[in-house]
């Protein structure tokens, strides 16, 4: 059994078919795991959507932040953005299925035979594992329960930008979000800055990527995450960074994650947008 971490899709799906018959992938056997980020943006968000939910126990996905957006949209709590590309999925007959079973996906997906743990953005330098799959379990039970278009309403800001234990409420549960689902970078103290998207090297002297904070709790466990284009690839034994931009013409890439050496295999992508569009 082959076990793949793939990249952000975006509604890339003719380059995720071409990527997994180029690995050779089987259902039957293997098992795939999106870093999120399924939908939005490329063309194929609907047979995104319905290639995963039919993968069963096969497939896990996390949730990214276009996948929350499309559920608020759905709910409608929120309005669909100008760039917005999953008209066609709404009107599906099957909206409202996908729409449930995409509800029900988690923020984090932990494997110790692996030794990783999937997420879309990353984990808070302040959370060690347990931590962050309590707080992963805090949100997915709201989304899962009957008050979730509350949560799909209220979950859009960027405060509070620092962890603390006390954190109640919504605003507990947006730091959460943003924490799993929108983060790069912090400051030292591991504080989170939302809103600067560059590649390393080219940020404010103050802010690192999330993973280089000193003292980060979760080192002993490698996280694999995508939502960062400008990162791109990067394998080392406590990250493994795999948005490498498909959706702007870039790649899309797997990472094989039974073998001991990263196994990481790749496809050019034709751009569905122009970089500088988000």
């Amino acid at each position: 059994m082959a076990i793949y971490a793939i990249g952000d899709i975006q509604g890339c799906f003719d380059a995720l078919r071409r990527l997994l018959d180029k690995v050779g992938f089987d259902p039957a056997r293997d098992r795939l795991w999106s870093v999120g980020d399924l939908v939005n943006r490329g063309p194929g968000s609907l047979e995104t959507l319905r290639f995963f939910r039919a993968l069963g126990d096969a497939g896990v996905a996390v949730l990214g932040n276009h996948d929350l957006h499309l559920l608020a949209v759905h709910a409608g709590t929120q309005p669909l953005k100008k760039k917005d590309t999953f008209q066609a999925l709404l009107a599906a007959e099957d909206a409202d299925a996908l729409m449930d079973w995409l509800r029900h996906r988690p923020l984090m997906h932990a494997d110790d035979r692996c030794g990783v743990a999937i997420t879309h953005a990353g984990l808070a330098p302040q959370w060690d594992l347990d931590t962050a799959r309590a707080c992963a379990a805090e949100v997915e039970a709201v989304l899962r329960g009957p008050h979730y278009r509350d949560l799909l309403e209220a979950m859009y800001g960027d405060e509070p930008r620092q962890w603390d234990d006390t954190l109640t409420g919504i605003e507990r549960q947006r730091f959460i979000i943003n924490a799993f689902t929108r983060m790069r970078y912090c400051d030292v103290n591991g504080r989170l800055d939302l809103k600067y998207k560059g590649a390393p090297g080219t940020q404010p002297g103050d802010l690192m990527p999330w993973f280089d904070v000193p003292g980060r709790r979760h080192r002993e466990t490698r996280i694999a995450f995508g939502h960062w284009s400008t990162l791109g690839l990067v394998a080392r034994p406590d990250v493994l960074a795999l948005d490498t931009g498909c959706v702007w013409g870039g790649r899309l890439t797997v990472a094989r994650l039974d073998t001991r050496e990263d196994d990481i295999i790749a496809i050019d992508c034709p751009a569905s947008l122009r970089p500088g569009q988000d």
